[in-house]
């Protein structure tokens, strides 16, 4: 005690909130709960049953990093109760080569949700070689629960590398339902999407919608840092436009709410999701069932020893407990 209360008289000055003003997303009501148990409730997404509302969203694969980055995740999200996507996996259609990257079935175990991750491009290829069978054998081999595709068009763009998109996205996904029926999750890739693109992608009998929201990782902006030297620089105002996660949640609850044709199941809420109460805060706001979903956050910790990794969740789960019991919504 007398150490406690010694750091008290030595760090008042140092924490004195002058001039503050505080996070007005909330009421902060310290009278109305005790403090919260121990672990947080379970619940069913993406068909599965969760314990913590936190999504591990699509990174990386394929290179020398990425079997211990997703091992590393893949451990978490079997400790906490989390759903885990994983980066692209178009290395697997046609070799096996970098098939260890990815085999996180028997780490994550089978009662939590694992999508494998392919791009809007690759499925395009995929419909106009007839080689569809190609998804279908990864899925199976990977044992995942289903497939996110990301759209990518900007990113692709700016790409040295890049693929071209023959057809829009929309009509490829479409295609592609009609020729596999697989549980389906689409995003973005760190622009977001506007009300238009929200609105057609919540018609789709999708299992989720994953945001991939202004604000986060940006791969149009990396493709341009990739080539600092290459003339393509004049185009980084395309690769600054976008939208937030609170602004593609206004769109979706308001589409959501006035659409009685929606068939999209549920939201994952990412880009820009810094902090766990970034995370609750729009969790509360959606209209639909939510988590949400860190990529950056999570490979900055991933990357290190697992204890760093773990670490990093165990507050954001603490915080998310302190947040239920202690904050209201303004």
């Amino acid at each position: 005690m007398t150490d406690r209360k010694r750091d008290h008289i030595d760090l008042a000055l140092l924490s004195h909130m002058e001039n503050a003003l505080g996070d007005k997303r909330f009421y902060y009501e310290p009278l109305l709960s005790a403090h919260p148990e121990k672990e947080l409730k379970p619940f069913e997404f993406l068909g599965k049953q969760l314990r913590t509302p936190i999504w591990v969203s699509s990174m990386t694969g394929g290179t020398e990093k990425a079997a211990k980055i997703n091992l590393n995740l893949a451990r978490a999200c079997a400790q906490f109760g989390m759903g885990m996507g994983l980066g692209s996996c178009r290395s697997l259609l046609d070799s096996k080569a970098h098939f260890a990257d990815f085999d996180m079935r028997s780490v994550i175990g089978d009662d939590l949700p694992l999508y494998a991750n392919l791009g809007i491009c690759q499925i395009e290829t995929l419909i106009k070689e007839k080689a569809l069978d190609k998804v279908e054998a990864m899925l199976q081999n990977l044992r995942s629960d289903g497939l996110i595709v990301h759209i990518n068009p900007m990113q692709e763009s700016l790409q040295p590398e890049g693929d071209q998109l023959l057809r829009s996205p929309l009509e490829t996904l479409q295609e592609f339902m009609e020729e596999i029926k697989v549980p389906l999750i689409v995003k973005e890739v760190g622009q977001g999407m506007g009300p238009k693109s929200i609105e057609a992608l919540l018609k789709l009998p999708l299992q989720a919608l994953e945001f991939g929201a202004f604000g986060g990782t940006n791969f149009a902006k990396i493709e341009l840092m990739r080539h600092p030297e290459k003339a393509e620089q004049v185009l980084e105002s395309l690769s600054e436009i976008g939208h937030n996660a609170d602004e593609m949640l206004q769109w979706a609850n308001h589409i959501y709410e006035n659409n009685k044709s929606i068939k999209c199941k549920e939201l994952i809420i990412s880009g820009g999701i810094t902090s766990c109460l970034d995370g609750y805060y729009l969790m509360k706001k959606s209209k639909m069932p939510a988590i949400y979903g860190q990529a950056s956050a999570l490979l900055k910790y991933a990357q290190d020893e697992y204890s760093v990794l773990e670490s990093y969740i165990e507050s954001q789960v603490k915080g998310l407990k302190l947040a239920e019991a202690y904050l209201n919504l303004r």
